[in-house]
């Protein structure tokens, strides 16, 4: 039989099986095999989808269940794989173009109320007068708690230079006020913090990589140079990433032109390319330290990773996440796209960061992590040894802050912000960001309010106890051992004060961090870290110790 294109094999298959039992064993030899396999299978899900729209006892959603169904495909692929139905594709041009129309805030639902927990600088929200902690009660008379089913945040937007009303119960406040908004274009921020954080060290914190990202990390070090830097912390850590051709940029602007930085390897051979740096560099010797963690990922891995190739940045932090693929964006009918992976990235070295193993699957389905066992050893410019797989391990390791599982209550039930919300109404003005602490009796005021709250915690131990108690009830020496079990229970119940009192350091941290923000937005949260990032003092340490600094380079 003559190949056939996949529509025409179609045809033919319809009509080849009609009235007709037909019995195929297929090995794959050809692509007309796999033609007529595509073919078959499609008129197969289009035949289940025709039977379930005409006979199932309620009404089929034909957009809801055929995305449903795209989503289920997709999962068996890996998370990066995507499919953006019309719907969705302001959402998905925001995260490329880091740009979207409406006032510039991000909400929160807390205990079913909507409020304000992130508020861009110069956005129209905080012109207007809004505020972190200001709850959202309707949009253009629509109030939030009537549509579950909404998106607040597409009520939000809308096309710039329109007129928004939202009902706002301010913080502190009883009554709620209407407050007319224009929308406007907002830019998130790739560069959301730069300045000097020492005499002569300039600190930047790059967040995403949208199109805009190398621009604004180049006007960023212009603007630190004519303030003095001599030395750059460059801080990726939670950067999750975004387009490839802004890493290559911002690579660029430290190495020289015509450096290789990443080439791309996939199935579809003319799309494999190598990216080199195209233009002059404009920091060719500026001392550069990168900080990452292990939410660093994709873009962020190109730049650290290619940095530490060339021998050009000291990394410090922790070990990155590890995704080493890329993806290109198709378009598809009906205004839907789907972003693809297609294809693996490889920095100069000749290394793959890449973490999870999507292809070959754990019998439950869940993707395997590759073992460190099966790394590959490379060598970075000044031979000094880095390895494949599992993301980019730092130069100088910095142990992630661990959090209490009391900690992680607070912030899980909103406490900590809900406390934030608090504190600022009842407190007009605080000291500067970098300034500003929390003193016990302060801490003593958190505890107070907190009594008040409906906060539940259950300790570990606690819970092992419920599950201990569930089986001792089976046995029927139960009433002889309930005593001591009581015993113990009363030993090891959550109590409230002793929690409190064992992790006081870390939640006043949490409580300042969190107040600072209400009062001084991104930019004050930052300034109020410097001196307590443990990463932040390394490098700053680092960069006082300069011979050490040259040796870690030099793979002494």
């Amino acid at each position: 039989m003559p190949q056939k294109s996949p529509k025409s094999i179609k045809h033919w298959l319809i009509a080849s099986l009609s009235g007709i039992s037909i019995v195929c064993v297929l090995a794959f030899s050809s692509p007309g095999d796999r033609f007529f396999e595509i073919a078959k299978n499609l008129d197969i899900y289009a035949s289940v989808f025709k039977e379930l729209n005409k006979f199932y006892v309620d009404e089929v959603n034909p957009n809801q269940a055929v995305k449903t169904s795209i989503d289920a495909l997709l999962k068996s692929f890996d998370p990066y794989t995507v499919f953006y139905p019309e719907d969705e594709l302001e959402d998905f041009l925001t995260m490329t173009t880091g740009k979207y129309q409406g006032i510039g805030i991000i909400l929160a639902e807390i205990n079913q109320t909507f409020r304000i927990s992130f508020i861009e600088e110069n956005s129209p929200a905080l012109k207007a007068g809004l505020g972190i902690g200001d709850q959202i009660i309707s949009v253009n008379g629509i109030a939030l708690s009537d549509k579950p089913e909404a998106d607040p945040s597409k009520l939000l937007r809308g096309q710039a230079g329109t007129k928004i009303v939202v009902k706002v119960l301010k913080n502190g406040q009883t009554t709620p006020q209407e407050i007319s908004i224009n929308r406007e274009t907002v830019q998130i921020k790739n560069v959301v913090y730069s300045g000097i954080i020492q005499p002569g060290v300039g600190y930047i914190l790059l967040e995403d990589f949208n199109a805009s990202a190398a621009k604004e990390l180049k006007n960023a070090l212009q603007n630190l140079k004519q303030a003095g830097m001599k030395k750059l912390i460059l801080d990726l850590r939670e950067n999750p990433g975004g387009l490839l051709t802004q890493a290559v940029d911002i690579c660029n602007l430290f190495l020289p032109k015509d450096s290789e930085v990443v080439s791309t390897r996939g199935k579809v051979e003319e799309w494999n390319k190598t990216y080199n740096a195209l233009n002059p560099s404009t920091e060719p010797e500026l001392p550069l330290i990168i900080l990452i963690n292990n939410h660093s990922a994709s873009a962020s891995e190109i730049v650290a990773g290619v940095m530490q190739d060339y021998d050009r940045a000291v990394l410090i932090g922790q070990k990155s996440f590890g995704k080493g693929l890329v993806q290109v964006t198709r378009d598809l009918p009906f205004r839907t796209k789907m972003k693809i992976t297609t294809a693996k990235y490889y920095i100069p070295s000749g290394r793959c960061i890449q973490a999870i193993d999507y292809q070959h699957r754990n019998p439950d389905g869940s993707a395997v992590a590759l073992k460190d066992s099966n790394s590959k050893t490379f060598y970075t410019k000044n031979h000094r040894k880095v390895v494949d797989g599992g993301g980019i391990t730092p130069d100088i390791t910095v142990e992630k802050i661990s959090t209490s599982p009391f900690t992680n209550a607070l912030q899980k039930q909103h406490m900590i912000f809900l406390y934030a919300c608090y504190y600022r109404s009842t407190h007009p003005n605080i000291s500067a960001a970098k300034d500003f602490s929390l003193n016990p009796t302060e801490f003593q005021a958190f505890s107070t309010w907190l009594k008040k709250q409906n906060f539940k915690f259950e300790s570990q131990i606690e819970k092992q106890f419920h599950v201990i108690s569930e089986l001792a009830k089976k046995d029927k020496s139960y009433a002889s051992m309930e005593p001591a079990l009581q015993n113990f229970r009363k030993e090891w119940a959550s109590n409230l004060d002793r929690e409190l009192s064992a992790y006081q350091s870390d939640i006043l941290t949490l409580l300042e961090q969190e107040i600072v923000q209400h009062y001084y937005l991104q930019k004050g949260m930052n300034e109020w870290s410097f001196s307590k990032d443990p990463s932040i003092r390394e490098a700053l340490k680092l960069f006082d110790q300069n011979t050490r600094f040259q040796s870690i380079l030099a793979g002494k």
